[in-house]
């Protein structure tokens, strides 16, 4: 299987779990806006970031119950958080949600491109609606949500004694958008208009002070994959895809997520980080998230 490893040549493979890992406070004074927070990934980064010390904009479109339940945990940590309801796929309501974000926090140091989802179909059944739906809330939302930051990052600058950089975007990407996936024609070319779309930004940006980088999670363990884990069988098939063992966690693309807006990454920009415990060493099987 071009290398793939099987569980039962390794007994660790598939056994393995993720250890406790704490998320240093160096955010601040930094206010971080995360779209698609109430759920899955979203919801990890949000938390992390809070732990590292940032106030936090929960953003989300459905169950409001939710995005607050998450708003709420970020409080008790002792940050400063809001709810904020948002298609990102509108201008209209993302302009209105950027307005409400600095309004309420005085600024955004951090924004988190996350929302994004699936309409699955093969090609020859695919609506013009699905795909339209695919790519306007997975590219098209990131580059309405990226515009609305980087005019907030460049209205205020740089601020020395908060961060090195005038303001850090994160796109969420996939490792599809290396990997071809059949049968989601839709998804995986939204995947691979977020790595140009970070890297053409990162690009425009950087003289400003602005860092755009991507993050690519594998298979992690959301509900927009579970029939990829939620069975021993499948995990059991999706392990003989992923090098290193185990199924990534939200909170593995959370700690990526709060070291690339950190100063300690600020020598980094137009990169993606692939988290995906080696899936896209094995371009040919993955079928990650």
């Amino acid at each position: 299987m071009n290398g793939a490893r099987d569980p039962a040549e390794n007994p660790a493979v598939g056994n393995r779990e993720p250890r406790a890992r704490r998320f240093p406070v160096v955010l601040d004074g930094q206010p971080a806006l995360v779209t698609g927070a109430n759920s899955g990934i979203g919801k990890a980064v949000a938390l992390g970031l809070a732990a590292c010390g940032a106030d936090v904009v929960v953003n989300y479109v459905v169950n409001s119950a939710a995005a607050e339940e998450v708003a709420h945990d970020i409080e008790a940590g002792g940050r400063r958080a809001i709810a904020l309801k948002a298609d990102v796929s509108r201008e209209d309501e993302v302009r209105s949600m950027f307005a409400s974000a600095v309004d309420h926090f005085g600024t955004l140091h951090i924004a988190v491109n996350n929302a994004g989802l699936q309409r699955d179909a093969p090609l020859h059944e695919m609506t013009l609606e699905q795909w339209n739906k695919v790519i306007g809330v997975n590219l098209t939302g990131q580059f309405l949500c990226a515009r609305e930051a980087v005019r907030e990052f460049r209205r205020r600058g740089v601020v020395d004694n908060v961060s090195a950089a005038a303001g850090k975007l994160v796109f969420m990407s996939s490792v599809h958008q290396e990997i071809p996936w059949a049968g989601h024609v839709n998804y995986a070319s939204s995947k691979g208009g977020v790595m140009q779309l970070m890297r053409s930004i990162a690009q425009e940006v950087a003289p400003f002070g602005i860092r755009a980088n991507g993050v690519a999670p594998g298979a992690v363990r959301t509900p927009i994959n579970r029939a990829a884990w939620d069975t021993a069988e499948a995990y059991d098939r999706l392990m003989t895809l992923v090098p290193y063992g185990r199924i990534g966690e939200p909170e593995d693309i959370a700690q990526a997520v709060s070291w690339l807006v950190s100063d300690a990454a600020d020598y980094v920009t137009g990169a993606t980080l692939f988290v995906d415990g080696g899936m896209s060493l094995y371009p040919g099987f993955a079928t990650g998230g």
